[in-house]
């Protein structure tokens, strides 16, 4: 976690509920979370797609039981 969030969040927290500064500081952390949340879909969008796994043999004595990976 960053260093910069943490300070948001324990400045959110300590703000009185109900004044306008501790709506401000509400929205600002919310905003915060939000950028952040799609800064990971971007990251996790631009992951290649995993290769589809071969389907187990149907005969013989090897690979009709267990698909390792390494």
């Amino acid at each position: 976690m960053d260093l910069a969030n943490t300070a948001l969040v324990n400045n959110a927290g300590s703000a009185s509920p109900g004044s306008v500064q501790g709506s401000a500081q509400m929205m600002v952390l919310k905003k915060a979370i939000n950028l952040q949340a799609q800064g990971v879909m971007d990251l996790l969008g631009s992951l290649p797609p995993t290769p589809a796994q071969p389907a187990l043999a149907t005969s013989g004595s090897l690979g009709t039981r267990l698909n390792t990976y390494a």
